[in-house]
């Protein structure tokens, strides 16, 4: 069945995350701070009130900024392929110059959208049909904006790589296991993934990094379970590794650092 996922984010402290890869369709409400992203064609900021969209396969760096007392919030809403093309698949191309929308608090409102959304994720007891047609109802309404979400893409080597490691992030992942996952010979990954600019060690790290940043701005389970669950041997190994890709230590995404 056609489901989103939501991630309820909080942040502590202001951090940027560079290169961050959002392999579906993201739309992202801010309700308290402000959402700076960067993309090669873009460079946009998001304040309270504001939606931002995220089309499938973005590379993207992230900066988030709490406000005094506040944090930074913002709900997550994660559209599977099949639903986007449902809305958008007759579409013709974006008449944008990058892959991010911004949908502005004045005059579109676009929080507007929570409640139902959350009512419809509430409530299993809904039929199937009307459960879909609920979901997409943010999508519908983008397209009712004039805007367009891209669904024809070519999944990348990268991406499909990224796939399958975000499936399981704990797995002790050898290259040879994921070339042969994927159906080609080791040599043959390690040439696509070159082609990318990054090797699969690189890919490794920075898809685990960036399941545990997830983990950490969207629950609030132990530091340490987190670190292992991403595949890490270590907690510090794990905060060492975050830091020095983040600049900010894991705990820091929780609690303002002093």
């Amino acid at each position: 069945m056609d489901e989103v996922a939501v991630y309820p984010i909080t942040q502590a402290t202001t951090a940027t995350f560079t290169d961050l890869y959002l392999r579906l369709t993201f739309l992202f409400f801010i309700q308290a701070g402000a959402k700076k992203v960067l993309t090669p064609k873009q460079d946009l900021i998001g304040s309270e009130g504001d939606l931002l969209v995220f089309q499938a396969g973005s590379l993207v760096t992230m900066e988030n900024r709490p406000v005094l007392d506040r944090g930074y919030r913002a709900l997550g809403v994660a559209f599977p392929d099949e639903m986007v093309r449902r809305v958008f698949g007759e579409r013709g191309e974006p008449a944008t110059t990058g892959p991010i929308h911004l949908v502005r608090a004045e005059p579109d409102r676009p929080l507007q959208l929570l409640p139902l959304l959350q009512d419809t994720l509430d409530n299993p007891a809904l039929p199937r049909a009307i459960r879909s047609h609920r979901l997409m109802e943010p999508l519908l309404w983008l397209r009712e904006l004039g805007l367009h979400i891209p669904t024809q893409r070519e999944e990348t080597p990268l991406s499909r790589v990224r796939r399958l490691i975000e499936a399981d992030p704990g797995r002790d992942w050898r290259a040879v296991e994921v070339a042969a996952e994927l159906a080609m010979s080791g040599a043959t990954m390690r040439r696509q993934l070159a082609r990318s600019g990054q090797g699969f060690a690189k890919v490794l790290l920075h898809t685990r990094l960036e399941r545990g940043l997830t983990l950490l701005q969207t629950t609030d389970g132990p530091i340490s379970d987190i670190a292992l669950s991403c595949g890490f041997k270590t907690p510090s190994h794990f905060s060492d590794a975050f830091r020095t890709r983040f600049g900010i230590r894991p705990r820091d995404i929780r609690t303002a650092a002093g």
